[in-house]
């Protein structure tokens, strides 16, 4: 067996190999159990192995080992929280890159179902999708916004292996990148920064409120915004379903358009925190050299490059917040900005406004399009349920959050709809929200 997460290595793909490496991972883990509040895929792993006396994990079946693949929606707390992680320990675990490393090998063995194979290839081509679905958006929406449980919803789920019971987001009939290349232009006197916004395609196609938002609070504080031209879907929905060749061709492009932007001076602003963990992390693993290097190394987060302006010494944030200021906001924070390993920044921003903040850090078990899955309801809805409880027990006047999926699940689980901190943040400043485009 290979310890490898480099996905160049000439055994990344070995079946024999990656089952050996799936054995010695799984060992490891039942034998510390630290994780097993993370997601079912650490309760189902040590279920398994209990069942035999001697509790030796070469005993699971590949069967048995897929389960636990299939249960891992790539949220990142376990490895957040591992002891035993690359160049801290010798034993070098990491469980998430280990399973996308089985899922790219079960998918390249032809182990995964043609009905799977489907999905995924509805469900990746986002900016396809987005494209339809924005053009014909009342269409759309009257489908997208159909009962839980419909007669159509059930068509669709046949169709695509979308979930007929989750709440989806609708789509927009103006696209962000339609609005931004439309709107007057601001000028700015004392600029404090340049990007180039990825918009990622929630944004992009479905809650183009979001980047309005964005670059308007940007523009107050200086910071000129331009769009990251040539860039589409970050490609994850492909990449945690396995299919590498569909992700490396995207993931390769992006880094070439991005690579541009950041040589002609500008950062890049990503405001969904599982694109912007691809940008920081993925692309550098899968794509490589030089200019995924350069792009993870000028890829902020929204609220972060915004608390990157207000740390600087020659630099100021605007902090005349005279619009609404909510008492009391509770702050989901996704799974995906937690690993990204850069502090609770959006937290830090809206504290800036003067509201008082309270923490949710309850996984919305979504992961992109994981959650989304038909076959993947019965574990994912119990886990927004909890995010739900939460949120509901925090009882704050707002709800915000960094990723619209989950604050999707947040809308479906207690019928708030929570803002993204930028939204709240453009709110506080007096800014009026632009009617949404439906």
């Amino acid at each position: 067996m290979t310890t490898t997460y480099d996905p160049k290595h000439p055994q990344y793909l070995d079946e024999a190999d990656v089952r050996g490496e799936l054995t010695r991972v799984y060992d490891l883990c039942h034998g510390c159990r630290l994780c097993f509040k993370y997601c079912t895929s650490f309760p189902t792993l040590f279920e398994f192995i209990d069942r035999h006396d001697d509790q030796d994990a070469g005993r699971l079946t590949p069967a048995q080992q897929d389960q636990v693949i299939d249960e891992c929606f790539q949220c990142k707390l376990c490895y957040i929280n591992c002891p035993y992680i690359p160049d801290l320990h010798e034993w070098a675990l990491d469980f998430p890159r280990l399973m996308l490393r089985a899922d790219a090998m079960r998918h390249e063995t032809k182990q995964v179902s043609f009905r799977d194979r489907v999905t995924t290839d509805f469900m990746g081509r986002t900016d396809l999708l987005g494209k339809v679905a924005t053009a014909t958006a009342p269409l759309a929406n009257k489908v997208v916004a159909a009962p839980a449980g419909s007669a159509i919803r059930k068509v669709v789920e046949k169709v695509t292996g979308v979930s007929s019971v989750r709440l989806l987001p609708p789509y927009a009939r103006q696209r962000f990148s339609t609005w931004f290349n439309k709107r007057p232009r601001l000028k700015i006197n004392k600029r404090q920064g340049r990007v180039a916004v990825f918009p990622t395609c929630l944004v992009e196609y479905q809650k183009p409120e979001i980047g309005h938002d964005l670059v308007k609070v940007y523009e107050r504080n200086g910071i000129e915004c331009a769009l990251a031209e040539g860039a589409g879907c970050c490609g994850a929905p492909f990449l945690h379903s396995g299919d590498l060749d569909q992700f490396n061709k995207i993931a390769a492009k992006n880094v070439t358009a991005l690579a541009k932007a950041v040589r002609m001076g500008r950062d890049i602003v990503v405001p969904q925190p599982t694109c912007g963990y691809v940008l920081k992390k993925d692309y550098v693993d899968y794509v490589g050299g030089a200019e995924s290097r350069l792009v993870a190394a000028h890829t902020f987060d929204a609220a972060e490059y915004l608390m990157k302006v207000h740390k600087n010494d020659d630099m100021s944030l605007d902090l005349d917040f005279t619009g609404h200021v909510p008492a009391s906001v509770t702050y989901h924070t996704p799974c995906h900005l937690k690993a990204q390993n850069i502090g609770l920044k959006s937290r830090d921003l809206i504290k800036l406004t003067g509201a008082k903040v309270k923490l949710v850090q309850q996984c919305s078990g979504i992961d992109g399009m994981w959650g989304l899955r038909a076959e993947n309801t019965g574990i994912s809805i119990p886990i927004a349920g909890k995010l739900g409880d939460e949120i509901r027990k925090a009882d704050g006047e707002v709800v915000a959050g960094d990723c619209h999926l989950a604050n999707t699940a947040i809308a479906e689980q207690t019928g708030q709809e929570p803002l993204h901190p930028l939204q709240l943040i453009a709110r506080a400043y007096g800014i009026l929200a632009e009617p949404p485009s439906r």
